[in-house]
């Protein structure tokens, strides 16, 4: 009928059939063709408040607008940028005091972090999803190397040191509320999005090393520490549990409704034809 199919979303669409709140809507002209938003005087709405914990940051801006994300340039060849010192704040929602909501970060570097050097977040798990160049992780529980279609996922509190071999450049997104999960499959099937089995966690690595100064910064509640230990922090010798970092490769993830895995191939099939009975059966 010429009409554009869009849906109207209550809920995330993996949620389970109880929980799914949709409405598909069949339109003559789509939702995304508008022109800017306006700001429209408080005074008009003075009555009208949603906003209880505004911020006093220059640097945050609030708009309805579908804003694209233009490429991220790498850093100048003259300066040595490391991983945590490349990170910029796209958008967010929420705060790590209040222990909710999110924030979208990108990365672009061209240097490794220092060699007696580690970070880590207090404020919530961080997803790594590298666009340009491999990542070189090394965690208190063991290494990960990360390259582009592959994702990592560092777990709060979790202390890590990132290197490089040349520019590299990706994604990064922060949650402050509990921690990344599979979800269920419900009635999407059996067989879709990633198997758990797919996941890959790190042996366990370490270095018996003594040295002058070993900085850890952190990151809590939004602010920046350091502290120093007169010794490397990555001394893990051995450890079991399931509070760890992972990775997963993106070209196992099987898209909803696909068969480009856990499929048989028809092409292993035979057709058998049994002689007709009597009453004409094959």
């Amino acid at each position: 009928m010429g009409l554009y199919t869009e849906q109207l979303s209550g809920t995330s669409f993996t949620q389970t059939r109880n929980k799914n709140l949709r409405t598909w809507l069949y339109k003559i002209s789509p939702t995304v063709g508008h022109t800017v938003h306006t700001h429209i005087d408080r005074k008009e709405f003075s009555n009208w408040i949603s906003d209880f914990e505004s911020s006093n940051d220059d640097n945050l801006t609030i708009t309805p607008d579908q804003i694209r994300w233009t490429v991220f340039p790498f850093p100048d060849k003259k300066e040595k940028i490391d991983f945590i010192h490349g990170i910029f704040t796209y958008c967010g929602a929420g705060s790590p005091g209040l222990k909710n909501g999110l924030s979208v970060h990108l990365y672009s570097c061209n240097s490794s972090m220092e060699e007696n050097s580690a970070f880590y977040s207090a404020d919530g798990d961080l997803l790594v999803v590298p666009q340009h160049g491999e990542l070189f992780i090394t965690t208190e529980l063991g290494k990960i190397n990360v390259k582009p279609k592959e994702i990592v996922v560092l777990p709060r509190g979790l202390r890590f040191k990132v290197d490089v071999t040349e520019e590299s450049r990706g994604y990064i997104c922060e949650i402050y509320k509990g921690h990344f999960t599979l979800p269920d499959l419900g009635p999407i099937g059996s067989n879709g999005l990633a198997n758990a089995r797919d996941f890959e966690v790190p042996v366990a690595w370490y270095e018996d090393k003594d040295c002058e100064e070993f900085k850890v910064i952190s990151k809590f509640s939004g602010k920046f520490f350091y502290t120093t230990y007169t010794h490397s922090i990555f001394n893990t010798v051995a450890w079991w549990g399931n509070y760890v970092p992972y990775k997963y490769e993106l070209d196992k993830f099987n898209t909803i409704g696909s068969i480009s895995f856990d499929h048989p191939d028809p092409s292993i099939f035979t057709v058998l034809t049994c002689p007709s009975d009597e009453a004409g059966y094959k």
